[in-house]
């Protein structure tokens, strides 16, 4: 840059001070060996931000760079260094360079390597092999550029090395600053947990199902004006047409509807002239797939890929925005069909609709689920799977059925709301929170969690130690 604005202004400048002390390398970083660029017992700190490139999103060349550091003790690559982010390979390289010396370590990196699957894949062969520990840390913030089309990148700041660290630990966040007598890879006070996804829950509840994928090329799928049309000509189809929700519109109350041919006989489907058309439709597009998968189903063209249609079962929106206290659930019945952006808990009670809106399971999904850009991303393996549910007394029970009946209640009160208008923290109704912080403190007791003064991160504290307990067990 120097030499074109020389060549701009017609003379030589000499304003940079990049002379003697200048060592400037250039050249893959994780494939060259630091140690040739400054001895490691001449070097005091290390300093970056690498590139944030996530999994999905990098070449083959850095898959291949990412594959050749995160290997195991027999050179092996780790089953999920494929899964993680390019920025991890700095961590790698760091850890590996501090060792045997008082070198101390900070990166900007993505937020993602402390959210999720990553934070074991990444940061446990890091504890293991190298014995690091995080000094500091800063929570998630957002990084706006400069740049004339702003993109927002969600970003952290660790400080680890493996040297040891006799002063207090401190998180900082936006607006304030903790002393912390540990920080595990979920930037939490707490110990060192990783919580790795499971089948099965770890309490005895009611398992989690993704709801029904259509896999159909749009023919199983109506539109309110589609149903219309469609029962204008064939009025007798209305007894195979259900509600259909995905996430969005569980959350906006938007109206969308599908074909449910489960109890249809053939000679159902060959009398309705145009849903044997849309049935013939969906065959042929499932047939021409190049998934294997996808074309087995043309065998049954008239169904989605699954049948789950419970008489009652609790949802959980895939997505939701970062901007709510409470990810918005509830309850569907067999009139609805719940689509695969939705998560389907059938057989489930008011007790754990109660437990799953609190704030205690909400501060659990925030810390041990991923997120899509800054949204919430709930997870069934990760979140539900692994959450420490309580032991409450019978009288602890009734009364988390009581206020999850009076949050359903509170909604009841605005018929003409959806949930996204329910759960804006600008327009939520004073009932609706109320009833919420009524839940709150009844979960909290069943816990043997203090409701007051109390923050959100003391109570992931003591998730993470119930979840240690009940893991072990």
């Amino acid at each position: 840059m120097m030499k074109e604005t020389e060549e701009i202004v017609l003379m030589d400048l000499d304003f940079l001070p990049l002379k003697t002390s200048a060592n400037i390398v250039e050249g893959n970083a994780l494939r060259m060996d630091w140690n040739d660029v400054v001895d490691k017992n001449k070097l005091n700190y290390i300093m970056g931000n690498p590139p944030f490139v996530g999994y999905g999103l990098q070449s083959v060349s850095q898959k291949v760079d990412i594959l050749s550091l995160y290997v195991d003790e027999k050179g092996k690559p780790y089953n999920t260094a494929g899964k993680i982010d390019y920025v991890a390979g700095w961590y790698w390289k760091a850890s590996d360079l501090m060792q045997g010396t008082s070198i101390r370590s900070a990166l900007v990196s993505a937020n993602s390597i402390t959210q999720g699957e990553q934070v074991t894949s990444i940061w446990k062969p890091l504890y293991d092999r190298f014995g690091i520990h995080i000094d500091f840390a800063h929570k998630t913030f957002i990084w706006d550029s400069e740049a004339s089309t702003k993109a927002h990148v969600h970003c952290v700041i660790i400080g680890f090395s493996v040297v040891a660290n006799e002063k207090k630990r401190i998180l900082y966040s936006d607006d304030h600053m903790v002393l912390a007598k540990n920080i595990n890879p979920y930037l939490a006070d707490t110990d060192i947990v990783f919580i790795e996804g499971r089948k099965k829950p770890l309490c005895e509840v009611p398992e989690m199902s993704v709801g029904n994928r259509p896999t159909d090329a749009g023919q199983l799928i109506l539109s309110s004006e589609e149903k219309e049309d469609l029962l204008k000509v064939e009025p007798q189809a209305s007894r195979f047409i259900k509600k259909y929700m995905m996430g969005y519109e569980f959350i906006n109350k938007k109206d969308r509807y599908c074909l449910w041919l489960v109890n249809a006989s053939p000679s159902d489907i060959r009398s309705l002239t145009k849903v044997r058309e849309r049935v013939e439709k969906c065959r042929e597009a499932r047939f021409k797939s190049l998934d294997e998968g996808r074309r087995k189903l043309a065998d049954t063209p008239h169904l989605f890929r699954e049948q789950l249609n419970p008489i009652l079962a609790i949802v959980i929106p895939k997505v939701s925005s970062e901007r709510r206290r409470y990810i918005p659930m509830g309850f569907l019945d067999q009139d609805t069909i719940a689509g695969d952006n939705l998560f389907v808990i059938p057989d489930a009670s008011l007790y754990h609709f109660g437990i799953l809106t609190s704030n205690v399971h909400m501060a659990w999904m925030r810390t041990v689920g991923g997120r899509l850009k800054s949204d919430y991303r709930y997870s069934k393996d990760l979140v539900y799977n692994t959450f420490p549910w309580p032991s409450p007394t019978e009288e602890q029970r009734k009364k988390i059925e009581q206020t999850a009946q009076e949050i359903l209640d509170a909604r009841a009160l605005f018929p003409d709301s959806s949930l996204a208008d329910l759960y804006d923290e600008v327009t939520m109704p004073q009932e609706l929170r109320k009833a919420h912080q009524r839940n709150d403190r009844a979960v909290m007791d069943a816990y043997g969690i203090p409701t007051k003064d109390f923050l959100e991160s003391d109570c992931v504290a003591e998730l993470m130690k119930f979840y240690q307990r009940m893991t072990k067990e």
